[in-house]
């Protein structure tokens, strides 16, 4: 779902977003624990013993305690504990999409599932992978600390409306302004050629 806003209302998510404390779980060095039975679907959805997670203010209460380490791995962190948990492609999923103004002076931002905001710009970039067999798009952008939000579909599709064409290096590449900046999404035919 795409909304455009004023610049009013990118002024409020602007101030969301500069009022939402994390703990400062980067800096936090507790002694690993093992590991906890939560799992982190592909949709957002978490996960314990198997069973969905159905309360939205204990799944916002973890996510806040996330990390993504330099070993490739999740943990849950608190200033005494580290405990790993599995995550099955990343942690949270841009599920609404905000737009204000047009062309390079455009801002794009997202709210994830948790009810975070991210501001697309060179701290929280959006990227493009495509799925290795199918070679299937997946946009996402970076929420905070190395932890990163898969764009659902109809989002993306929103998203792909806004793209326009730019030469890059004599290719022409697809792609959105902004902040400034062109996140690209990729090559004509990477996107539109032959599978």
């Amino acid at each position: 779902m795409t909304s455009t806003v004023s610049s009013d209302a990118l002024n409020d998510i602007i101030k969301q977003i500069k009022d939402k404390k994390h703990p400062p779980v980067h800096m936090w060095n507790p002694d690993y624990c093992g590991e906890l039975d939560i799992r982190i679907a592909r949709d957002g959805t978490w996960y314990y013993l198997g069973s969905p997670i159905g309360r939205k203010a204990l799944v916002k209460l973890f996510s806040s305690v996330l990390r993504y380490d330099e070993d490739g791995k999740y943990y849950l962190v608190t200033p005494v504990e580290k405990i790993g948990i599995t995550v099955d492609d990343v942690p949270f999923v841009a599920v609404q999409m905000y737009v204000e103004g047009q062309g390079r002076n455009q801002v794009i931002s997202f709210r994830t599932h948790v009810d975070e905001y991210v501001i697309v710009d060179k701290e929280h970039p959006l990227r493009m992978d495509f799925e290795e067999q199918t070679r299937e798009p997946s946009p996402y952008v970076l929420v905070r600390s190395n932890l990163e939000a898969l764009v659902v579909r109809s989002v993306f599709y929103d998203l792909v409306e806004l793209a326009v064409e730019e030469t890059i290096e004599g290719e022409p590449r697809f792609g959105v302004w902004s902040s400034g900046e062109f996140y690209e999404f990729g090559s004509v035919d990477e996107l539109f050629g032959e599978q």
